[in-house]
């Protein structure tokens, strides 16, 4: 999708020599006012009104307060949207440049005119489905932040970043990661993302294994049962419980069978071991950028467990307004799958 490039997430275009160039002098930022390039350059400092100073090469940037993001003057947005970009990047259109009493020239830029044009020209066409690349912002319990371009924020939800559950989003991200994410609808003027469509169905994980090895793994739940095992992030199997085991841990694991019309993966822990790691980069098995529907079960499965995305089969409203402070989360359910679980015909 071109539009993607122009409304890229923030931190994409610093560094580069067009960015560079215009920074770098003030005929470069005349001339950015002048055409309305995007420009990027990183806070140095948030003060006590909330005004971002930028550094820029050749004079001082400065943010107001009422020009660091959608939503601030009004309310819906809070403050800490702007605290929080101290020593990060941000984008910004230059609207005027002026003079301290010393005759300094300083620029005044608005970082809100910036998110104004990605809202009009790239988010308020997109469709439940549409695949958009994003930047992992802010890791909390519930969920994971990104900037969905142009310092957008967007919540993807803890229980639909992967199959497999995970106790919080730094197990599978870190902050500063670009990631996928998919549009899957739209509700009180918010736009919802998830993830682990694109991480594959059960028959596209499973068939990465094969019975009589032994692999890596890591252990996510231990039950009453067994213990589940995650070999992908959207696939686990289950082995007897060990009195050392806790969820957590890495683990060696051998593969006894694999039963796709019952989706279950029989393991026998080989050891387990606590190892303090950082999330592997993530595997997307789904390379295009819109997808209609996605059904994790195997056609031979006694039940359907599947993701629709288009508008009449979810209920979804169209993008019509946006909002872009940060979302409530909902209530989050201990069950892993968050994809429409129902009787297959």
């Amino acid at each position: 999708m071109e539009l993607q490039s122009c409304f890229s997430p923030e931190g994409a275009l610093l560094g580069s020599p067009q960015n560079t160039a215009a920074i770098g002098t003030e005929a470069g930022l005349r001339e950015a006012m002048m055409t309305g390039q995007r420009l990027e350059a990183r806070v140095r400092v948030c003060d006590g009104g909330h005004n971002l100073h930028v550094e820029l090469p050749c004079m001082r940037g400065l943010i107001p307060r009422s020009e660091g993001a959608l939503g601030i003057s009004e309310g819906t947005t809070r403050d800490i949207a702007l605290i929080s970009r101290v020593n990060k990047p941000v984008c910004f259109s230059v609207l005027r440049i002026e003079h301290s009493e010393d005759g300094t020239p300083y620029a005044v830029l608005s970082r809100r005119l910036q998110q104004e044009h990605c809202r009009d020209g790239y988010i308020s066409r997109l469709q439940p489905g549409d695949v958009i690349p994003a930047r992992v912002t802010h890791l909390a319990p519930f969920g994971c932040f990104v900037d969905i371009g142009c310092g957008v924020p967007s919540l993807i939800p803890i229980d639909a970043i992967s199959v497999s559950r995970i106790s919080h989003p730094a197990d599978r991200f870190r902050v500063g990661e670009e990631i996928r994410v998919m549009v899957k609808g739209f509700e009180n003027g918010r736009i919802l993302l998830t993830h682990k469509e694109l991480l594959g169905t059960w028959e596209e994980n499973a068939a990465c294994f094969s019975p009589g090895e032994t692999v890596a793994g890591i252990v996510r739940s231990v039950e009453d049962y067994g213990v589940f095992i995650e070999l992908a992030p959207n696939l686990a199997g289950l082995a007897d419980l060990r009195p050392d085991v806790r969820a957590g841990q890495h683990a060696s694991v051998y593969i006894k069978s694999i039963v796709p019309d019952r989706m279950k993966i029989k393991l026998a822990i080989v050891d387990v071991f606590d190892e303090a790691a950082v999330p592997p980069p993530v595997h997307y098995f789904f390379s295009g950028d819109h997808m209609d529907e996605w059904v994790y079960t195997p056609p031979q499965a006694k039940r359907r467990i599947a993701t629709y995305f288009s508008s009449e089969r979810t209920g979804g409203e169209p993008p019509r307004a946006f909002s872009f402070g940060r979302a409530v989360p909902a209530p989050i359910s201990l069950r892993a799958p968050a994809a429409e679980d129902s009787q297959s015909t």
